[in-house]
């Protein structure tokens, strides 16, 4: 035992810090401090009972008190901006949903755990997407699993693939009651090395200096006097030397009928200078008085996306209220985009704000943080704002790549990531990664080093596949989290041209992996879907129909089953000829096995017509969709009675290295005749059929790596019990 603790302290000694790696609190909400729902209304409003936030089930909608169809209820709840709702109790469940987390901030690539203080009316297991916007890929599916008694859930992500989330309860049709007293946020993160930060809003009397050369002596603390209080806004040449922006009604009219931004204004308020909006009412029609009164930290640089950014301030009010953040360009009004650090409740109170701003893809080109003083509340309230301060990452700059391989366990190490250089009978910069004993087949390159989130945030991607051949040059642009496959495992060399903007490869030992010879399966499926009853919820997404049935788009399917298990990422190609015996539309969506339902996006909706068409589309796996195995069908999208057809399906990776289906039998199929038929593989019309042999419908033959059946003597690599492995 003595000499196996010896071991593992020399191995630690070894490894250094950097291997360790721990759960760190990144985000905390007690539901406690609020009295109403403070986050944006998707439709429903939990309900506040003795600090608890309160969902009381699919039973009850909200309206708003002037909604168009005149609704209305005894019951009337206000959220903690101050807007109503009436509560409405309906005939049959609705299906809801609800922010309980927002703003929380992430790093690219990251793993998360939630920890709640949650308890429901009966056991239930609901729903959470973590997201970092609306649009496909970019919600990532949890399931938390609500008791009857106070207990703390927890539940994970990993993989996100955006810089500030929100977390979003989906009970859907729960008629229970959920209730919530606290959400924790916690980031899987291990130790990096030590970053330096440059202040760039300084108390200090000092000047800023940005690319060598001093630009402006700032004033955060608002001590000191504005050199020049009559800088107008938009005068780029000069306005990034005033630091506090303020917008009152009525105050700086401009020649459009409005009133423009001016130097804060400074007044000494208990016992030290600050800078102050005396808001006035807010009483423009419309949204856009929410920006009647403003205040903004303005920034002497714009900010691009991957960096990261502190933010320091101290703030109060002459009343209690919460006020929403944008980001804006270089002129302050100039509108960049909706989120900046989230919303900043104000009290009577002084109160410090500290916080790091993750700059995202949208919010590129960020100059100022704006605060919309009346998001929430018309009133005319008082603003004040001290000790203004932004810090950002110094980092390495140039051409950096790291590289890994996860089937090996060789994991990313951005702090030692390579530094191109360049070569001058090359003429282009070139860099060489993955030594005997530390093969490589996935890199990352990156314009920036000594953050791992800046690293990822940074990093170039090339437009094509990538070939083990130094004279075939990609050109590249900028992408965020670009993990780039290699066509092989072993000691890479890269060639980068700046001036062309493209880069290329050469593999100098190891294995490659060629393209294989891929030929669609021929099979040909038929699904004899039924006649669907009415939908549920009155529409199939064509006809309306009357409420109250029974039937489901998904009533009938076709599921195409992949050999193996999928990740996030995995870039394929899908190919097929269809046709149905009337027009008609499927929806698709991923599932793990069929009938196993993952994440509602997979490659959109397929409009089939009688007449034979040829369908072929790139998909990568989204994020929310890790794991998945078969992309479904949904063929009751519409009511009547069809018969549908398809012929030479190809699934294969991007790169053609891959077939992950077979390429001949029907093993890969799987079909569902009806509401009252369970997944079965397809009987193809020459009577050959396979047999389940197992509860996840996984094919348990062995494959090569071109999808086709091989056996247990094969050596090379093949697909197993789903996996790739490697028989020698």
């Amino acid at each position: 035992m003595k000499k196996l603790f010896t071991l593992v302290a020399l191995l630690t000694c070894f490894m250094g810090v950097r291997a360790a790696a721990d759960w760190k609190e990144v985000y905390k909400i007690d539901y406690a401090n609020n009295t109403g729902f403070p986050f944006y209304v998707m439709g429903y409003v939990p309900e506040w009972f003795d600090g608890v936030m309160t969902d009381l089930g699919a039973n009850y909608k909200y309206v708003t008190l002037d909604n168009e169809d005149g609704l209305s209820s005894d019951v009337i709840v206000t959220t903690q901006g101050g807007a109503q709702y009436y509560r409405i109790q309906v005939e049959s469940p609705e299906w809801h949903q609800y922010f309980i987390a927002d703003g929380i901030p992430t790093q690219l690539d990251g793993r998360y755990k939630v920890k709640a203080m949650v308890k429901a009316s009966e056991p239930v297991n609901v729903n959470v997407n973590m997201g970092w916007g609306w649009g496909q890929g970019e919600q990532m599916a949890g399931v938390a699993s609500i008791g009857t008694d106070w207990t703390e859930v927890e539940w994970e992500y990993s993989g996100i693939a955006g810089t500030s989330c929100n977390l979003v309860a989906q009970p859907g049709t729960f008629t229970g009651t959920i209730e919530w007293k606290s959400v924790y946020v916690y980031e899987w993160s291990k130790e990096q090395r030590p970053v330096t930060w440059q202040e760039w809003l300084t108390s200090d009397g000092q000047p800023v200096i940005v690319d060598g050369s001093p630009i402006a002596t700032y004033m955060g603390d608002a001590e000191t006097p504005w050199a020049d209080p009559n800088v107008k806004f938009n005068d780029q040449s000069q306005n990034y030397l005033i630091c506090a922006w303020g917008k009152e009604k009525g105050i700086n009219m401009n020649d459009d009928g409005g009133w423009d931004p001016f130097p804060a204004t400074i007044e000494e308020v208990d016992g030290s200078h600050v800078f102050v909006v005396h808001g006035k009412v807010a009483d423009t029609d419309g949204d856009a008085s929410a920006w009647d009164n403003q205040f903004w930290i303005q920034s002497p640089k714009a900010w691009k996306s991957g960096d990261q950014v502190k933010i320091h301030f101290r703030y109060k009010a002459s009343k209690n209220v919460t006020v929403a953040t944008q980001c804006h360009k270089q002129n302050p009004s100039d509108y960049l985009i909706w989120h900046a650090i989230g919303d900043v409740s104000f009290t009577e109170e002084w109160q410090d704000f500290d916080g790091v701003m993750n700059i995202a893809d949208d919010m590129g080109g960020t100059w100022s943080i704006a605060f919309q003083l009346n998001q929430n509340d018309k009133d005319a309230i008082d603003f004040y704002f001290d000790d203004l301060s932004w810090q950002s990452m110094k980092l390495d700059e140039g051409y950096f790549v790291a590289g890994a391989n996860p089937a090996e366990g060789l994991e990313y190490d951005f702090d030692n990531a390579t530094q191109f250089e360049y070569d001058e009978e090359a003429e282009c910069y070139v860099a060489t990664i993955g030594e005997k004993g530390e093969y490589v087949n996935q890199i990352m390159i990156s314009t920036v080093r000594g953050n791992d989130a800046a690293f990822k945030g940074n990093t170039l991607k090339p437009v094509g596949t990538i070939t083990n051949d130094p004279d075939n040059w990609m050109d590249y642009t900028e992408a965020s989290l670009a993990k780039l496959n290699l066509p092989g495992t072993g000691k890479w060399k890269i060639y980068l041209d700046e001036g062309y903007k493209s880069m290329a490869f050469e593999m100098l030992e190891g294995t490659e992996i060629k393209p294989v010879e891929i030929n669609p399966n021929p099979t040909l499926i038929v699904v004899n879907a039924p006649e669907r009853d009415d939908l549920t919820d009155g529409e199939d997404g064509t006809v309306k129909e009357e409420p109250g049935g029974t039937g489901q788009p998904w009533d009938s399917q076709f599921w195409i089953v992949a050999n193996r298990t999928l990740s996030t990422g995995e870039a394929t190609i899908l190919q097929f000829k269809y046709k149905s015996s009337i027009p008609a539309r499927t929806s698709t969506q991923c599932h793990k096995e069929p009938g196993a339902y993952l994440h509602w996006g997979a490659i959109g909706d397929v409009n089939f017509t009688e007449e034979w068409q040829d369908f072929e589309t790139n998909f990568t796996v989204p994020g929310d969709a890790n794991g998945m195995q078969s992309i479904a069908f949904n063929m009751a999208e519409i009511k009547e009675a069809c018969k549908y057809e398809i012929k030479d399906v190809v699934w294969k990776l991007e790169d053609g290295t891959e077939s992950l289906i077979n390429q001949e039998g029907a093993d890969n199929f799987f079909v569902k005749e009806g509401a009252g038929d369970t997944p079965h593989v397809f009987v193809d019309p020459d009577g050959i059929s396979s047999v389940v042999a197992n509860s996840s419908n996984v094919p348990t033959v062995t494959y090569n790596i071109a999808g086709q059946r091989v056996t247990k003597d094969y050596k090379g690599i093949v697909i197993k019990n789903g996996k790739k492995v490697v028989v020698k």
